[in-house]
């Protein structure tokens, strides 16, 4: 029995709000369970140095959680003066996961920048940043189109990601905290709406898992991305 109640190929109950921020292209809240992302997306006309000139667009990530998103009050970073090698990792994983969507040519030369601010963490955060961050894209690239300012649709695929592990010896689908604590496999499952691997992030701690195991999961990773990109499609219309 999993802590929640749920089946094991039974996510959390998810939904996207849009038209959060008034002054963002793009913005939404995606709440999975008891995690909440706030997401949003900036429309720049400059790309990074190493390609400009190129006629290559650009899509990057922030990615930060506010103080009292746990149980306990966490430092700002900021006022750290740095960065954690945590919060590095996530933000580059968005990006790259959201660029593996994105025809760069179609986008021409500018930089949408997506922020991600965790409000409250349960379990998936990196999984509901990348997910709320394509539709906060999405959104942002609706208003150039709609501009004029592109005239092809940059965006190739919706991309979405979940988590999958074993916990008490099951293969479950959309791990909370009490099971991604517990899990003795777990793993981010990101994949495009037409099925193609982004990435996948499996590890083992205290355990092992066997090819048919993985297999499992990434069936369960399947079936639960698919249910995002239709909320993706359905928050964007």
């Amino acid at each position: 029995m999993r802590p929640s109640g749920r089946k094991l190929s039974e996510m959390r109950a998810v939904s996207i709000e849009t038209g959060i921020s008034k002054h963002a292209e793009g913005s939404c809240m995606i709440r999975m369970g008891d995690t909440h992302v706030l997401c949003t997306a900036t429309i720049e006309d400059r790309v990074p140095p190493f390609i400009k000139g190129s006629g290559l667009g650009w899509v990057t990530a922030e990615y930060g959680m506010l103080p009292r998103s746990t149980t306990s009050r966490m430092r700002r970073e900021s006022s750290a003066g740095k960065q954690q090698g945590r919060t590095v990792e996530i933000q580059r994983l968005i990006g790259r996961s959201l660029r593996a969507g994105v025809d760069r040519v179609a986008l021409g030369e500018r930089q949408i920048s997506i922020d991600c601010d965790v409000i409250q963490a349960d379990g998936g955060t990196r999984c509901a940043s990348i997910t709320g961050g394509w539709v906060a894209l999405r959104l942002a690239v609706n208003k150039l189109m709609k501009v004029g300012d592109v005239k092809t649709d940059p965006l190739i695929s919706p991309v979405a990601a979940v988590s999958c592990g074993i916990y008490a010896g099951q293969a479950v689908l959309d791990l909370d905290y009490p099971e991604d604590s517990e899990a003795g496999v777990d793993g981010n499952f990101i994949l495009r709406g037409d099925g193609q691997l982004i990435e996948v992030q499996m590890s083992a701690e205290g355990s092992t898992f066997s090819r048919d195991q993985m297999n499992q999961l990434l069936d369960l990773a399947d079936a639960g991305i698919q249910e995002l990109v239709a909320l993706q499609i359905k928050a964007t219309e």
